[in-house]
């Protein structure tokens, strides 16, 4: 029997995790003992609790309660909680996820105390250093002692990055171990999809299949800047107008809050007034659903590009870049940034064109492979 700290802090991380909780205990229980540690990095209740009580995920053994706050701040004080968590009990290795401070105070608490890491989705790549999350991933990747790609691509850049040549070494002279596991996230989107019709999301918003745009926004470089928060609003209201499209866009507690005061006074009367419905954030299970039926996505969250693939829903990127290269590769997503030409261009071209959907992200059973790979790590 092996025992793992699994680490989450953010709303993805959670739904995540639930993949690997479920497959712990539908094939793992006895030979493997989780327990959960949430850093409290996103403390919002319609944005964590939410997801625990919806997914059916254990409650968190331990609660850091951390909240936000500057980033130096925020991940040193939950590497003294998580540090402190660790040496309370043993453990055979440290479980993380993505990208987020919670995913780099994790990784480094654990490996000062020579805990192995076990990274889930690592290799992603957005070759953008002003983005906090691709030093938290590229840090996260170094210090890990098995990493868990989800995709070619992703395997393709630790290729590039030297990770299956070097002979690094952990604790014991074991060897770090780099694996295409497939995305954790098609697991979950392929075992929730059966349920997400229950929530009845769809008649709640007076929504039809195929007849809206299902859209998100909450990345800080969108929401903290006027000027492209202005342009993708100016886009979506350009669009629900020009094609008589409801767009319907779960509002992340960030973007409410700097809507006021970073678009203009008039534009923001008019959305009040449109096409657009705002409303509060959704459980997974409407997610799920609303990606489900909409027509289109349009998104800067990177886990909303991968559902939007899964369910074969075409997406335009609000950002510069993607991680998740693949799908613009393929001819399923469409970078458009923050300019509004390219988001009305980028719609129309969406809208006319046939897009197929290949399996890129795995066989929807990653859990179970990378609990097979951790358990093989920790007998050698």
């Amino acid at each position: 029997m092996i025992k793992l700290l699994t680490i989450i802090g953010a709303r993805p991380q959670i739904i995540k995790a639930a993949a690997l909780s479920r497959a712990v205990k539908s094939d793992f229980k006895d030979r493997v003992k989780e327990k959960i540690l949430h850093t409290g990095q996103h403390y919002d209740a319609a944005m964590s609790q939410v997801f625990f009580d919806e997914l059916g995920i254990p409650q968190p053994d331990y609660n850091l309660g951390i909240g936000s706050g500057r980033h130096g701040e925020q991940t040193a004080k939950m590497i003294s909680g998580i540090e402190e968590v660790i040496l309370s009990e043993p453990f055979d290795g440290v479980v993380i996820y993505g990208d987020t401070n919670s995913t780099l105070a994790g990784a480094v608490a654990a490996v000062k105390q020579h805990i192995p890491v076990f990274h889930i989705e690592a290799g992603l790549r957005s070759f953008n250093m002003a983005m906090p999350e691709e030093i938290n991933r590229i840090a996260c990747d170094q210090i890990s002692s098995i990493l868990f790609a989800p995709t070619r691509t992703a395997m393709d850049n630790l290729r590039n990055e030297g990770f299956l040549d070097i002979e690094t070494r952990f604790k014991n002279g074991k060897k770090r171990q780099v694996f295409n596991s497939g995305d954790i996230m098609y697991d979950n989107s392929i075992y929730f999809a059966k349920f997400s019709g229950r929530t009845k999301i769809l008649e709640r918003h007076s929504l039809q299949p195929n007849g809206y745009i299902l859209a998100t926004v909450h990345r800080d470089n969108n929401t903290d800047e006027p000027s492209r928060l202005e342009s993708i609003f100016k886009a979506l209201l350009h669009i629900s107008n020009e094609n008589n499209i409801a767009i319907l866009l779960p509002i992340h507690p960030r973007t409410a809050k700097l809507m006021p005061g970073n678009l203009s006074a008039g534009l923001y009367e008019k959305i009040a007034h449109s096409k657009l419905k705002l409303v509060e954030p959704v459980s997974f299970l409407e997610m799920i659903e609303l990606e489900k039926h909409a027509k289109l996505v349009m998104t800067d969250s990177g886990g909303v590009q991968k559902e939007s693939f899964f369910f074969e829903k075409p997406c335009l990127i609000l950002r510069p870049e993607t991680e998740w290269v693949e799908i613009v590769t393929h001819g399923a997503g469409i970078l458009a940034d923050a300019d509004f030409d390219k988001i009305v261009e980028g719609y129309k071209t969406l809208s006319e064109i046939d897009v197929t959907f290949p399996r890129l992200f795995g066989n929807g059973k990653a859990a179970h492979f990378i609990l097979e790979r951790i358990m093989a790590y920790s007998a050698e």
